[in-house]
């Protein structure tokens, strides 16, 4: 790819890679963002040049004094342009708190019972993506490629096609697409799958995720007709093509095992394994959501205990969780249903010298998560549904010394590519999550070497720079009779 096609990006998320600290009244000020979505994408504008266009992080209403001069300053920094969306406090709620986050997020995750259908959030949805269009036609040119993200903007194409804007559009849901049955309870099902026909490129995290999205197509929208095979499939509507294609997110594999080595990181390590002696480490860390299985993972772990004693005194779970959303009664629910378990757990099990579970509930620096990744002989990675976990690749990358183990959840997209050297299990199945524990806790140090030796060749290979490019090239293919090439800098471990 030329680097002139390169430079004519956008990127357009519902946050920007900003995030926005008030200091005192009317003044501010920014602090680089975190997360898988800045991580892969400030490389490649900074490289390549570009904008981004997001969500600043403050209500509309606040966004005064040297808010505006701090964007500017921070784009000039960064080394591409940052451009904001202004949203008020009520859009925010409706749009993002609302539509996004108590419709879509539920649904696609297939938790439908806990989707709020209300029509004043689809008012807002429609009218917030409307919003982002309007800033992006503002700032784009016919030859810019658009590149949208996530399932905050699903709608921005069709506001983008009826402004007149014929740049080049595509689109990456970070988030898993739900199987027919489950998308065909979205009163606005047929709204939504319009608005993505209108992407040149419409990108998913996994094969699973993909055969979703056609099978909701073919279902609800005959008159596309759709061909090809692989990781790559191509619709025909009203004589323009759509492409359909699973791309899985990855880490920066280099900077993740460089820091691993880092002496705070290894202080952290060091302080964890003096305080928990003797201990297998399991560790797993999530942030606080339904979707992430923590309490059937603590049963599990209770299980594990009941069913294999010669754990007692020999093992230690060490639970993070971090905090989101703590004003939301569910997530509070939430909340308080792990602590109890974690209570009720430790008065099980606990005796003088030992305590089954340490629980964290809190935000860890960059270098104490790295110190627990290091300290841990397993990772207990067991969402109930993931768009991707970059945990689990996290987990993998710093393990150095190629001596732990991984337990993963099957419904977890990372599942795909790390199968062959992860133990996969069915979260909701407790007595076998609670045999996996068992199994990871005596395996034999020449498995477990061979096994992570596995997943790192598979993280390594395909890190955060090869889901950008592979994403990109598909993006500017233009024919059919290209696709199969795409094999050649796209070869994943999973299957269609």
């Amino acid at each position: 790819m030329t680097s002139k096609t390169a430079q004519r990006l956008l990127i357009v998320s519902n946050r920007l890679p900003l995030r926005v600290v008030k200091e005192r009244e009317g003044t501010w000020r920014l602090e680089r963002g975190s997360g898988g979505l800045v991580t892969a994408l400030a490389p490649v504008l900074r490289n390549r040049g570009g904008a981004w266009i997001g969500w600043p992080g403050v209500p509309a209403e606040k966004s005064s004094g040297n808010l505006s001069e701090l964007m500017d300053k921070a784009g000039k920094d960064l080394g591409y342009r940052i451009v904001p969306v202004a949203l008020s406090r009520r859009e925010q709620r409706l749009f993002y708190e609302g539509f996004s986050n108590e419709v879509i997020w539920p649904l696609f995750h297939e938790f439908p019972s806990l989707a709020q259908f209300k029509p004043s959030y689809w008012d807002a949805y429609r009218s917030v993506n409307r919003k982002y269009a309007e800033i992006i036609a503002s700032h784009s040119q016919s030859d810019h490629f658009i590149w949208i993200h996530d399932y905050q903007l699903m709608l921005v194409a069709q506001s983008l096609r009826d402004l007149g804007v014929q740049s080049h559009l595509a689109f990456f849901l970070h988030i898993p697409f739900p199987p027919l049955d489950v998308f065909l309870k979205l009163p606005w099902r047929l709204e939504v799958l319009r608005a993505l026909l209108q992407y040149d490129l419409l990108g998913v995290q996994t094969a699973r995720d993909r055969r979703n999205v056609i099978e909701c197509f073919r279902a609800l929208m005959p008159d596309v007709t759709w061909r090809g095979r692989g990781r790559v499939v191509v619709g025909q509507v009203n004589g323009r093509a759509v492409r359909v294609g699973d791309f899985p997110i990855a880490i920066d594999y280099r900077s993740f095992a460089r820091r691993a080595n880092a002496k705070e990181v290894l202080a952290v390590r060091d302080m964890i394994r003096a305080k928990l002696p003797d201990r297998k480490i399991i560790l797993g860390v999530d942030r606080l959501d339904y979707t992430k299985g923590i309490p059937h993972r603590l049963e599990a772990y209770r299980e594990a205990l009941r069913r294999h004693p010669d754990l007692h005194g020999r093992t230690t779970l060490v639970q993070v969780v971090v905090p989101s959303r703590t004003g939301v009664p569910q997530y509070r629910r939430l909340r308080a249903r792990i602590e109890r378990l974690v209570g009720t757990i430790n008065g099980e099990f606990t005796r003088p010298g030992w305590v089954p579970i340490h629980y964290i509930f809190r935000s860890l620096s960059p270098e104490e998560l790295l110190g627990y990744y290091r300290a841990a002989d397993i990772a207990l990675i067991t969402p109930l549904k993931d768009g991707m976990n970059l945990i689990a690749k996290e987990y993998c990358t710093t393990n150095v010394d190629n001596d732990g183990v991984l337990i993963l959840s099957e419904f977890a997209g990372a599942a795909s590519q790390l199968q062959n050297g992860a133990i996969l299990v069915n979260p909701f199945h407790i007595t076998e999550v609670a045999d996996a524990i068992y199994f990871a806790c005596t395996m034999p140090i020449s498995e477990r070497k061979r096994r992570m030796k596995k997943l790192r060749q598979v993280i390594r290979k395909q890190d955060i720079f090869w889901w950008v490019d592979s994403f990109l090239r598909s993006a500017f293919s233009k024919h059919l009779s290209e696709f199969p090439q795409l094999e050649e800098y796209m070869p994943l471990t999973s299957t269609s």
